[in-house]
């Protein structure tokens, strides 16, 4: 529901990935943890990419690493699309990785609801849960960076371990009872 012209959610990942990070080389595997996906889907998306000119791919040794083709004339046109669309795990699990005491992260709301296929507008803003305890300036200049790219407000709810653990109030019951998308670590309430 994010781009309905993708054949698949994974496409739509896979290309989000290699397309918003295009100084970044990454292996079939990496690229497979990073979505969620088979290797093999990633070889076939990768494969289909290569051939269209979007992706190029080198070896070293057994590793077949991929990576955007920045000079082609659809780059630029499809980084964007994908930013507004597929971009937010990617861009926020890039920005959010390098920030101290983050427990979990994961995306909820409007944005987790159509990545999860429910129908409804592209949203306007993301709806980011920190669990943890990262320092409030580190956080608000990664979110500020990734909502950079993704041209939209992150709405950022930060909230301790200890009071997501302990909690068993209405935000957390709803939260949890609607589509979430991981962005750091994974959420098995």
């Amino acid at each position: 529901m994010l781009l309905p012209l993708l054949r698949s959610r994974s496409q739509g990942d896979i290309l989000a990935v290699i397309m918003l990070d295009p100084q970044r080389e990454r292996s079939l595997s990496e690229i497979a943890e990073e979505t969620g996906t088979s290797v093999s889907t990633v070889v076939r998306e990768v494969d289909r990419l290569e051939e269209g000119g979007l992706v190029a791919t080198k070896r070293r040794g057994n590793t077949r690493l991929v990576r955007a083709v920045t000079d082609s004339v659809v780059y630029k046109p499809l980084a964007d699309l994908l930013a507004v669309t597929f971009g937010p795990a990617a861009v926020l699990r890039k920005a959010l990785a390098e920030v101290p005491g983050i427990e979990r992260a994961f995306i909820y709301g409007s944005w987790a609801a159509r990545y999860a296929q429910r129908a409804g507008p592209v949203p306007d803003d993301i709806d980011l849960l920190v669990i943890g305890e990262p320092d409030r300036h580190v956080l608000a200049d990664a979110v500020a960076e990734a909502e950079s790219v993704l041209r939209r407000e992150v709405n950022v709810r930060r909230v301790s371990t200890q009071a997501w653990v302990a909690g068993n109030g209405s935000f957390k019951q709803t939260v949890l009872s609607r589509p979430v998308v991981d962005v750091i670590g994974t959420h098995h309430e």
